[in-house]
């Protein structure tokens, strides 16, 4: 219905010097996405309240509405070319006008968890990169062209916006930040076994993924829902920060398209909060994350933490472990090197786990599972408040490599979903006893005992895509360090 759609804008924004990679594509289209999608919800809530005999107070004043500057009709229901702002005038009007004032609601909203703070929030990082007019106009005329009143039409919309995602996530290492597998995602999701009346939280919300995944897994699982049920689920079941502004507006629009109408996703540093602050009413039931690997936080940052390192993703754990209520359950995604490392910062975070939490479950993943990462990556399945007796072991192997021609599939993580349930050996299965595990390294390094020596040979193409990987990282490195000289 709406494919051809998308394929226009991203024709008219290849056209656009200011938009040059698949990130950008997507940047433009969400902003543009979200005010369209805005502008129907005011629709709705304005013909509701008629309904009900009821007065509604719009969010935007009339010139900033969707009607009124992007697609002003005339009586036949078609765009009035001569009401339509295009050319200079309309890009001038978004830069100067438009995005000011919707940037402004931010210092005017009640509270953080309004809609009118999420379009402080957005447009105050968000740029508009369209520089011509002309352009804009058309992708403004693509844009009114989609709908959402419909849940039929919602659900192509995700699935559209969730491939630009993936497509933006394959684009290159930044992009990959913002997308993790969704079988991947969706396996997790069915070992942490989320029930409806639970609070779920991704401190790393990315593109939200996790909690998209979340929110189709319990209105699956739960159909028969009551009128109260829906309103938790919409409103106090989901919860994510996220420190980067894009993923922020993507994580909000991926949300919004998946059917979760008012997500409460921060815009900020989840590790900026310091760890002894965070009380039982912070606390959820359900974390699911992949954090960014091989980051660097400050000092000062890594004050907020017990374990200091300036590992990101070993900072996140220690917050997910704290965020975690008793009892609460926990699937993360981190490097395979921290099951192994001997520097004193990972020997204290696995000895801190295996002691705060029963960590029954390590999925180890191929390499090749996020494309474009040059690491190895596991997952860890963890119960907060029990010491770990036993970890279960399961050494994923799809039996090819896998690369953006074969990605992750389901069907990959069909077995490892059925055998987790009762933790049984296999030959790409096995057991490890914490009591056999050293006291001075606590070592968990994934070492199938069943799958004997056989080495799996790359291809000199994924060879090559770590390489490269790896060269860019040292790249990175290097510059950091000639601006500290």
């Amino acid at each position: 219905m709406f494919e051809q759609t998308f394929k226009n804008i991203d024709d008219v924004l290849w056209k656009e010097a200011g938009c040059t990679t698949e990130l950008d594509y997507t940047e433009q289209t969400s902003w543009l996405l979200f005010l369209k999608y805005l502008d129907g919800l005011e629709q709705d809530l304005f013909d509701q309240a008629k309904l009900e005999g009821k007065k509604y107070s719009y969010i935007l004043d009339k010139p900033y509405r969707w009607e009124a500057w992007a697609a002003p009709k005339g009586k036949d229901g078609k765009l009035d070319h001569n009401k339509a702002l295009t050319g200079d005038d309309l890009r001038d009007f978004v830069n100067n006008k438009l995005f000011p004032y919707l940037h402004g609601f931010k210092q005017r909203a009640s509270g953080t968890n309004t809609t009118e703070y999420k379009i402080g929030e957005i447009f105050g990082e968000i740029k508009n990169r369209i520089s011509s007019g002309y352009n804009m106009r058309e992708v403004i005329e693509h844009v009114d062209e989609l709908r959402f009143r419909s849940q039929v039409e919602k659900h192509e919309l995700s699935h559209l916006y969730e491939a630009k995602i993936k497509n933006m996530g394959n684009a290159g290492r930044n992009g990959g930040e913002y997308y993790t597998p969704r079988p991947l995602i969706r396996a997790i999701i069915e070992v942490t076994r989320p029930q409806l009346g639970e609070r779920i939280y991704d401190g790393a919300v990315g593109s939200a993924g996790f909690l998209c995944e979340a929110f189709d897994y319990l209105k699956r699982t739960h159909p028969k829902r009551t009128v109260a049920q829906d309103r938790f689920l919409q409103e106090k079941t989901f919860y994510g920060k996220e420190k980067k502004s894009l993923a922020y507006v993507i994580a909000i629009m991926n949300m919004i398209l998946h059917g979760i109408e008012a997500p409460n996703i921060l815009h900020t540093n989840t590790l900026s909060e310091n760890l002894a602050d965070i009380q039982e009413k912070h606390r959820y039931d359900v974390v699911l994350a992949n954090p960014p690997f091989g980051g660097n936080e400050h000092k000062q940052v890594q004050q907020n933490f017990p374990i200091r390192t300036g590992e990101t993703a070993f900072l996140f754990l220690q917050h997910f472990i704290k965020i975690l209520k008793a009892g609460g359950r926990g699937g993360i995604v981190i490097k395979n090197t921290f099951l192994s490392n001997t520097d004193n910062a990972s020997v204290s975070l696995r000895k801190l786990l295996l002691e705060s939490c029963n960590l029954h479950t390590v999925l180890d993943c191929p390499g090749g599972t996020f494309i474009g990462a040059g690491v190895k990556t596991v997952v860890l399945f963890f119960d907060k408040g029990t010491k770990t007796r036993k970890v279960w072991f399961y050494q994923l192997d799809p039996g090819r490599n896998m690369g953006k021609t074969n990605p992750l599939n389901d069907a990959d993580l069909a077995e490892f979903i059925a055998l987790q349930k009762t933790k049984v050996d296999s030959p790409k299965s096995w057991s490890v006893d914490v009591a056999a595990i050293d006291p001075k390294s606590f070592d968990l390094s994934v070492k199938n005992p069943n799958g004997g020596e056989e080495i799996a040979h790359r291809s000199p193409q994924d060879i090559m895509d770590e390489i490269a990987a790896l060269d860019a990282e040292s790249a990175e490195v290097l510059g950091n360090i000639k601006a500290l000289l």
